[in-house]
């Protein structure tokens, strides 16, 4: 079989390598229809805009989106289910919805044009990671609701890929069909493709001397430490997807195997950086909350929307020969940030401290409580092999004490014996605030 050549399959490559002013004057184009999409025919824009005296005809230049208002995720919940559409319902064909845990779910809807959309992003940027044409991809994100599921499956297919639509849970079934169908690509959370490679370990089965080449893991915050163990663990190349159902889905921005940022497609996202506290933009290179405008979706257009994930923009050259620029790996959201003792602190943070200490299993839970007037933090770790009660309280006092001079914050350290924390079978989660509701 004849591998193809890069450009034979790339999906827009012209545009992956367009100057800074090319690409500028496309997102001008986009955005202005855009802003005239929403104002025309979405109530809740129209008001807003009226309130901060703008129309889309002030839009001289792309700097005049400072002056247009934000869109949050209450917004989407306060127009449940379907007043931010920029349609009639009829012409979706595709709802998602989230859990809506915490109040009214927050509902997107694509019309066939945005599915295509979608799916090209979604080929683009796995091409971009190195996924080729005939790769098998096993795809063990979840399937329904959940956009990241079908998010790499049309992406996948349109790559022309062979796709095991796996979803999550069933570990060793994950591990049989990886094995037996020879699949070069694991798509998945980073938390979750950890638990198939301990799982894998566990059954005797070495996935890094299998055909897996890539591994695609996106959908939760997770550290440089955490790529290392996956690259080891699984035999891949662990590339970074970054997404958001309310922007896409996965597919919004993607590491190329140069791994140093994840490109956002400027074609089809504005990507800002503001400062969370004023909400005044800030200039490239500065952290600060990510802020982002759809330029081409038709069903659910976006202005402005607050990502709450805080991170870096960067234009500077990438060895990959693409122009887009490059999101810095995103360090934490700001509603997951705990403030213990004064001092700000990421889940993150703490990643980067437990992955590959030794003796620790790079598997936590963050306990916070309230103690007083003061949170508490505890760290719920978990060793990497059994052992008696005064060898895992010697071990959490070197963890305690690394955290401390690492990260500048005293926690307590609980240090479990092995297979004792819940495993991921999707999204992890690495906090449980036990603080009453109103503390």
């Amino acid at each position: 079989m004849t591998v193809p050549m890069m450009a034979d399959y790339m999906f827009a490559p012209d545009v992956e390598r367009l100057d800074r002013a090319g690409l500028q004057r496309l997102q001008l184009e986009r955005l202005r229809t855009t802003l005239e999409r929403v104002y025309a025919n979405v109530p809740h824009y129209r008001r807003a805009f009226d309130a901060k005296g703008v129309t889309p005809a002030d839009l001289k230049t792309l700097a005049d989106l400072a002056r247009f208002p934000f869109t949050v995720k209450t917004d989407l919940r306060d127009n449940y289910p379907f007043g931010m559409f920029a349609v009639p319902r009829p012409q979706l064909v595709r709802l998602h919805a989230s859990s809506g845990t915490t109040g009214k779910p927050t509902v997107v809807g694509y019309t066939e044009g945005d599915i295509d959309t979608w799916a090209n992003l979604m080929a683009r940027s796995l091409a971009a990671t190195g996924v080729r044409p005939g790769d098998v991809v096993h795809n063990a994100y979840g399937y329904g609701l959940f956009t990241g599921g079908l998010g790499f499956h049309y992406g996948a297919e349109r790559l022309k890929c062979t796709v095991t639509p796996m979803s999550g849970g069933n570990t060793e079934r994950q591990i049989a069909l990886i094995t037996d169908f020879g699949a070069q690509v694991l798509a998945a959370t980073p938390s979750y493709a950890l638990n198939i490679a301990e799982m894998a370990e566990q059954m005797g089965v070495d996935l890094a001397a299998s055909a897996l080449r890539v591994g695609v893991f996106g959908a939760e915050p997770w550290t440089e430490a955490m790529r290392s163990e996956l690259d080891r663990r699984l035999g891949v190349r662990a590339c970074d997807m970054y997404g958001l159902s309310e922007i896409m889905g996965p597919g919004v921005a993607i590491e190329c195997t140069a791994r140093n940022g994840l490109h956002g497609w400027e074609d089809h996202f504005l990507f800002e950086v503001v400062d969370p506290d004023t909400l005044e933009p800030l200039p490239m290179g500065s952290q600060g909350e990510l802020v982002i405008t759809t330029l081409t979706k038709v069903g659910l257009p976006m202005v402005r929307y607050r990502t709450r994930d805080i991170t870096r923009l960067t234009d500077e050259p990438c060895a990959c020969g693409r122009t887009h620029l490059r999101i810095l790996r995103v360090t934490g959201r700001n509603d997951d940030m705990l403030i213990i003792r004064g001092v700000n602190l990421f889940p993150s943070q703490v990643e980067s401290v437990l992955v590959g200490f030794p003796g620790i299993a790079p598997h936590y839970q963050l306990v916070v409580t309230r103690q007083g007037s003061l949170d508490h933090l505890s760290v719920e770790a978990e060793a990497v092999e059994a052992s008696d009660e005064d060898t895992r309280i010697h071990l959490a006092h070197q963890v305690r004490h690394h955290i401390k001079s690492m990260i500048g914050v005293t926690c307590e350290v609980l240090v479990r014996l092995p297979g004792e924390l819940p495993r991921s079978q999707g999204k992890a989660v690495r906090v449980r605030d036990l603080r009453q509701k109103g503390d």
